[in-house]
């Protein structure tokens, strides 16, 4: 279990993101290709990502593990306000940060060369890893972006009526099963022991598409605080307001049709 702790100022500070993370979308996206649930129209979106993908998956599956840890690093805070952001904070990740992530993956499973040139801020490894996280993100998850931005976006409309008619800890109690508000505490169902104390700097909620098990909580507490939840099906989450496409490049990512039947589910992911 997770237990996140609020303090007062916490609560003033908490908020749910306005959109779909694009990096979030995109990692957690990654696993499902090494996934086999039987489903024909997961089958499809995956036939579609593999063939689409195969560069880019070169150098990001050894990053992106099927189970366990990932690096922070992929998913920063920055890509709450769309690729290009969250691609360029990769890039300007310190390298004392690199290395100590990379050499906890390492920890788990032997690497690639290229993923231990990442590791040490090597400039023509961290510019191959932008390029495939751009190029598989642009192939294989922008094609399902009007799905996804509307299941994010039906979910974020029940949390944000929530937050807004009746306050942080309202919204607290509209997740359901998998996280339940005990003030000052939140309990997360996640798979192993953990605190998290915000220590006034509040929390933002990330509807994702693609985490489709428990919620997933960022490793190094030192990071802004995220926690990053299946994002309800749109008939639980009620009416919906509009979704907000985020932007790919010049390009909205919402004008990119969805491949018919495009659905997917992810692992419950283990994080600590």
């Amino acid at each position: 279990m997770l237990r996140v702790h609020f303090t007062g100022q916490d609560l003033a500070r908490t908020r749910v993101a306005e959109g779909a993370d694009p990096l979030w979308e995109t990692v957690l996206s990654l696993q499902i290709l090494r996934e086999d649930r039987g489903e024909p129209a997961l089958a499809a979106w995956r036939q579609h990502a593999v063939r689409h993908g195969p560069g880019p998956l070169r150098t990001l599956f050894p990053l992106v593990p099927l189970r366990g840890y990932f690096p922070d690093f992929l998913t920063p805070y920055a890509a709450l306000e769309g690729v290009e952001p969250g691609l360029e904070a990769v890039m300007r990740t310190p390298r004392t940060r690199l290395r100590a992530e990379v050499a906890l993956l390492a920890g788990h499973r032997a690497l690639p060369g290229e993923a231990r040139g990442i590791g040490e801020g090597e400039p023509a490894a961290l510019r191959q890893l932008a390029r495939s996280l751009r190029t598989y993100h642009h192939l294989a998850v922008a094609p399902a972006w009007p799905r996804i931005a509307g299941r994010v976006g039906a979910d974020r409309a029940l949390r944000a009526h929530a937050l807004a008619q009746s306050g942080a800890e309202a919204m607290l109690r509209t997740f359901g099963p998998a996280m339940r508000w005990r003030p000052p505490v939140l309990e997360v169902a996640y798979p192993v022991e953990r605190e998290l104390f915000l220590q006034g700097r509040g929390l933002v909620f990330v509807p994702s598409y693609f985490c489709r098990g428990v919620p997933i909580a960022l490793v190094d507490d030192a990071l802004p605080p995220v926690l990053v939840y299946p994002a309800a099906e749109p008939e639980a989450a009620g009416h919906a307001e509009g979704p907000r496409s985020r932007a790919y490049g010049g390009r909205a990512l919402g004008d990119v049709p969805a491949p018919a039947g495009a659905r997917a589910v992810t692992r419950a992911a283990v994080r600590r």
